[in-house]
């Protein structure tokens, strides 16, 4: 009766899965809508291919490992690549990797220790040099 949209965007502030504090996961991890981390996670963090999703890091947040989603925001730290089509890094953020994105907001404070991608399109975005701005290591937005 009604076709649901796949692609449908997500409200903003919503979140599905929680990943609390004193959590840590080993292992790639793979989810759909919205995901808080305030934990520690070990692995990749890939969101399904076609659905609505939006990883957020929070200042705790840590994650070791690539990020995969059409929304990332990072106010805590990643160490690894990131590739969304939209990726935010607020003031708290602290990436050692590169962001791969299609648009990018940074805010007086993150500080990023790799390079920015522009990637026409990310989620098929294989690593290479096209599109790449570099960043000198340990430099502060801001």
């Amino acid at each position: 009766m009604f076709k649901k949209d796949k692609k449908a965007a997500i409200a903003p502030g919503q979140v599905d899965t929680l990943i609390g504090p004193q959590v840590v996961i080993r292992g790639d991890f793979h989810f759909v809508g919205g995901l808080y981390v305030e934990g520690r996670i070990i692995g990749k963090v890939i969101a399904s291919n076609g659905e609505a999703a939006q990883v957020t890091i929070a200042e705790t947040g840590v994650i070791e490992g690539e990020v995969r989603a059409p929304n990332v925001v990072i106010n805590g730290q990643l160490v690894g690549d990131a590739y969304g089509e939209q990726v935010e890094m607020h003031p708290k953020a602290r990436v050692n990797g590169n962001v791969h994105y299609q648009v990018i907001e940074m805010i007086a404070g993150s500080t990023l220790t790799g390079r920015l991608v522009h990637a026409e399109t990310v989620a098929a975005s294989a690593p290479d040099t096209a599109n790449v701005t570099p960043i000198t290591p340990d430099v502060a937005i801001g």
